[in-house]
């Protein structure tokens, strides 16, 4: 029998079947309407996989718009996870690692404590894709993440942002010379449309990224999992061996990072 986890977002739902434990092929749909989306994702899902109501035994849903939810879906026994749980839980099975931090890189960012079963909340900032679709839509008048990134490609943060040789002609303490002084601290006038989109990225990225250092010390781990379609940008992973580079923790992206939150709530079904 099949284990379903939906994680319904504020406009996307995405989707994982547990067969037998294992995950299959995961998919997510746009949606406004948090019912719409549900029902839409698991419609189409059953499609694509050539499934029946009869294989799926249950249906686990997580996420913002969970809460709209007070019924079966499709008369398929219906339950809800605590979405940092389902963060957690996912986070851990995609990295294959067995204690973590995992960074759910949403509209905001929050911070979980995975060990085990062992799974807290450790807090969050309001940076996150939110922060980045809001400032490029006023800076840019652009605000799908691929066109962001599509720009990001071609620019020069050296025209955006301050950096530690701007000021200084050795390395201050263990700060290399290129190390990020003042985001934007340097923005030149003619800064480009993508250098501007590049200096989003870095102040989403390098925000993000130092926050979760600063939680794995607390949580006595050097293990950082990066998880949520934001975690899937080339430039996050650029950042983050920046960031690694200075703190010595190590920073995983695993396959699939979108969807950890929707496995994680399968996982808990099981």
């Amino acid at each position: 029998m099949i284990v379903i986890g939906i994680d319904v977002g504020g406009t996307n739902t995405k989707i994982v079947g547990l067969r037998d434990g294992v995950p299959m092929e995961p998919i997510h749909v746009r949606a406004t309407d948090p019912i719409t989306s549900v029902f839409g994702a698991l419609g189409k899902y059953i499609s694509l996989h050539q499934l029946t109501l009869q294989d799926i035994s249950k249906v686990m849903v997580t996420g913002v718009g969970s809460s709209f939810l007070h019924e079966n879906i499709f008369n398929i026994p219906t339950e809800k996870v605590e979405e940092f749980h389902a963060v957690g839980r996912g986070g851990l099975y995609l990295s294959g690692l067995k204690k973590a931090v995992i960074v759910s890189l949403g509209t905001g960012t929050a911070f979980v404590m995975a060990d085990g079963n062992k799974i807290a909340h450790m807090g969050g900032t309001g940076v996150g894709g939110g922060t980045l679709t809001g400032l490029s839509s006023r800076m840019l008048n652009v605000r799908s993440f691929d066109s962001i990134m599509a720009l990001a490609k071609d620019g020069d943060l050296s025209r955006v942002d301050l950096t530690i040789g701007d000021i200084s002609k050795k390395n201050v303490s263990t700060m290399p010379l290129n190390t990020t002084a003042s985001n934007f601290g340097k923005i030149a006038d003619d800064a480009t449309k993508c250098d501007i989109a590049a200096g989003l990225l870095n102040l989403v990225f390098q925000t993000v990224g130092i926050m979760a250092v600063f939680a794995s010390s607390i949580a006595q781990t050097k293990e950082i999992v990066l998880c949520g379609r934001l975690a899937n940008a080339p430039q996050a992973a650029k950042t983050m061996v920046q960031i690694h580079e200075l703190h010595h923790v190590n920073f995983i992206i695993p396959q699939h990072a979108e969807f950890a939150t929707a496995l994680g709530c399968a996982l808990v079904g099981l």
